[in-house]
C-alpha cells in the first residue's frame, strides 16, 4: 500500500518502521530531519514537505497535539493539496472539538477521515501490539485495516463518528493518569510507615491490582526510572486538560481530573515535564516532605 506518514516522535518512528518492514511504500515527514533520515535508511522515502507525504492510498498522522496539527495545515490548507479519495488516519490524541472540525473539513473536500488513536507506549508500538480505537466511515476504516493489522494486536471499530474514538482515547488516558496518581500517593503513604515501594507494589500488583498498568507504572515509580520517557509528563498534562475540556463541553463533572491537572502542572513547574509521566510520584514525595 502507498502510505504517507507525518510525525516521527518515538511512537511515530516505531509505527512507520513496522509499516516499512511489512512491505508498504512509506513516505515520511517530520519537522526535524534526523528521524526522517533514520527511517530512510530502513527503506522509507523521505518527504521534503508535509504535502509530499500527505498523499497515496492512506496518509497517517501521529503529531503531538492540536497545535501541531494546525501548524502543519491539517485543519485546512494541506487538505487543499491532497488527492481526491485519500483516507487520512489521525492516530494522535486530540481534542473533541478539533476532531469534529477535521471530520467536517475532510468531508467538504471529498477526503476520508478516520480517528484512530492508540493505547500503548513506544515499546508496545515497536512490537506491533498497540490497541487501536478507530471511528469513521466504514469504507475508510476498511482501506486502512491492513495497516492497523501491522500496527496493533487489536482494532476496535467505534462507528462512523470520529468523535467516538477521540472520546474513548481521552477517557482512557484520564484513567491511566488516575492510576498513576493513585500509585504515587499510595507509595508515599506506605513509605511513611516504613514500607518500601518494592514491598508495597509486590503485594498490590500481585493481588488487588494485578494488571499491566499497575505493574508497569509501579515498577517505574519504585525504581524512580523516569528516563527515557515512554510518555512525557507534559503530554500527560495535555491529555488531562483534554478530559477537562471534553467534560465541560458535555456538562460532565470530572472532579478528579482537576486534581490530576494540578499534580501534573506542579511536576512540569518543577522541571519534570520531559520525564515520564510516572514522575508525578515526585510531586507526591515533595508534598510529603524533604525526608522522602
Amino acid at each position: 500500500m502507498d502510505v504517507g506518514f507525518l510525525g516521527l516522535g518515538g511512537m511515530g518512528r516505531a509505527v512507520a518502521a513496522n509499516l516499512v518492514a511489512a512491505g508498504h511504500r512509506v513516505r515520511v515527514w517530520n519537522r526535524s530531519r534526523p528521524p526522517v533520515e533514520e527511517l530512510a535508511r530502513r527503506g522509507a522515502e523521505a518527504a521534503a514537505t508535509p504535502a509530499d507525504a500527505f498523499r497515496g492510498d492512506v496518509a497517517i498522522t501521529l503529531l503531538a497535539d492540536d497545535a501541531a496539527i494546525r501548524e502543519v495545515g491539517l485543519a485546512g490548507p494541506l487538505l487543499e493539496q491532497a488527492p481526491s479519495g485519500l483516507v487520512h488516519v489521525n492516530m494522535a490524541t486530540v481534542s473533541v472539538d478539533l476532531t469534529r472540525e477535521l471530520a467536517s473539513a475532510h468531508a467538504a473536500r471529498g477526503l476520508g477521515y478516520v480517528a484512530a488513536p492508540v493505547f500503548g507506549r513506544v515499546d508496545v508500538a515497536a512490537a506491533g501490539q498497540l490497541a487501536i480505537v478507530a471511528a469513521g466511515a466504514a469504507g475508510a476504516i476498511d482501506r486502512a485495516w491492513p495497516l492497523f493489522e501491522v500496527m496493533g494486536r487489536r482494532t476496535w471499530r467505534l462507528g462512523p463518528d470520529p468523535v467516538a474514538a477521540a472520546a474513548v482515547k481521552i477517557a482512557g488516558n484520564f484513567m491511566l493518569a488516575s492510576a498513576i496518581e493513585a500509585l504515587a500517593e499510595a507509595t508515599v503513604l506506605a513509605s511513611r510507615y516504613g514500607v518500601s515501594a518494592e514491598s508495597l507494589l509486590d503485594v498490590l500488583t500481585n493481588s488487588l491490582f494485578d494488571a499491566p498498568v499497575y505493574k508497569r507504572y509501579g515498577a517505574l515509580i519504585e525504581g524512580r526510572k523516569y528516563e527515557p520517557a515512554g510518555f512525557r509528563m507534559v503530554l500527560g498534562l495535555k491529555d488531562v486538560r483534554l478530559a477537562l475540556a471534553a467534560g465541560e463541553a458535555a456538562r460532565v463533572p470530572l472532579p478528579f481530573a482537576s486534581v490530576l491537572r494540578d499534580a501534573f502542572l506542579e511536576g512540569v513547574a518543577h522541571g519534570d515535564g520531559e520525564l515520564d509521566w510516572s514522575a508525578v510520584a515526585e510531586v507526591s514525595r515533595r508534598r510529603a516532605g524533604p525526608d522522602l
